[in-house]
């Protein structure tokens, strides 16, 4: 790696799996409270999962939440923080809701694709590939932003699709950073992910484990995960029961990446 990248400054990032903004159970519209949650951690770069799209009409039923945002749900929590956002729509509902996956940076995003992994059956997946331009330094960040299948099998498929893109459309000796669900109860994709793509988790690296974040009231599964290539890590961290086990049922994860 050059002198340049070496001397890049540290981004700070964040993975949270919004629920469509609701507690758990849906029992209470709480974006607004994600929302300064979010915006408290400070993150450069903020990778979503679940997280409502344009609808085309809105439910009867989102009409009863006074604090529904008219606007996409990922532009509501981007709003003045982070400039930058891309949204990848992987589950289209009646009505013209959708969600899916989504990466809010505080800097430019220069080309980003959604890649549907979907394998059979109603359950629809995507991978979200964003470039980030580091202005300063002219450095090309690749990041991925990732929600995994329930089932092992599909899980597995789409781990193998996602090495080959990575071997496809990012450089070998570029900075990447991949997070989100991967759903992975059983772990399988810390060695995929190493045998075919070079990435390595962060917690795993960092503390002989990856972080328990499921559910989060009392997490008890490792679910979410950040990996990276050609770039270490500072401190992963698990952020606290209070607030999050209010507003996600996954505890969201943060890290300082130095590339």
């Amino acid at each position: 790696m050059t002198d340049t990248v070496a001397t890049a400054p540290p981004l700070t990032v964040m993975t949270v799996n919004t629920h469509k903004g609701f507690t758990t159970f849906n029992r209470r519209f709480i974006l607004p409270e994600l929302r300064d949650a979010v915006r408290k951690v400070g993150a450069d770069v903020v990778f979503l999962q679940e997280v409502l799209g344009t609808q085309e009409a809105r439910k009867k039923s989102d009409r009863n939440h006074e604090n529904w945002p008219d606007a996409p749900q990922y532009e509501f929590l981007a709003d003045s923080i982070w400039p930058q956002y891309a949204y990848g729509r992987n589950m289209v509902y009646p009505k013209g809701h959708h969600h899916g996956n989504a990466v809010m940076s505080k800097f430019p995003i220069v080309h980003f694709q959604n890649h549907d992994v979907s394998i059979s059956g109603p359950e629809k997946r995507g991978l979200l590939h964003c470039v980030l331009r580091m202005p300063v330094q002219q450095i090309d960040v690749h990041v991925i932003c990732v929600h995994l299948g329930l089932a092992e099998s599909h899980r597995v498929q789409q781990l193998d699709l996602l090495c080959e893109m990575v071997r496809s459309e990012v450089p070998d000796d570029a900075p990447l950073i991949v997070a989100g669900d991967f759903n992975d109860w059983r772990k399988r994709a810390h060695t995929m992910l190493l045998e075919g793509a070079g990435l390595r988790e962060v917690f795993v690296t960092a503390y002989g484990a990856a972080a328990k974040t499921f559910p989060a009231i009392f997490p008890v599964l490792s679910l979410d995960r950040i990996y990276v290539r050609n770039a270490s890590v500072h401190l992963p961290v698990v952020l606290p029961r209070k607030p999050w086990s209010h507003l996600s049922d996954h505890a969201p994860l943060v890290a300082e990446i130095h590339i």
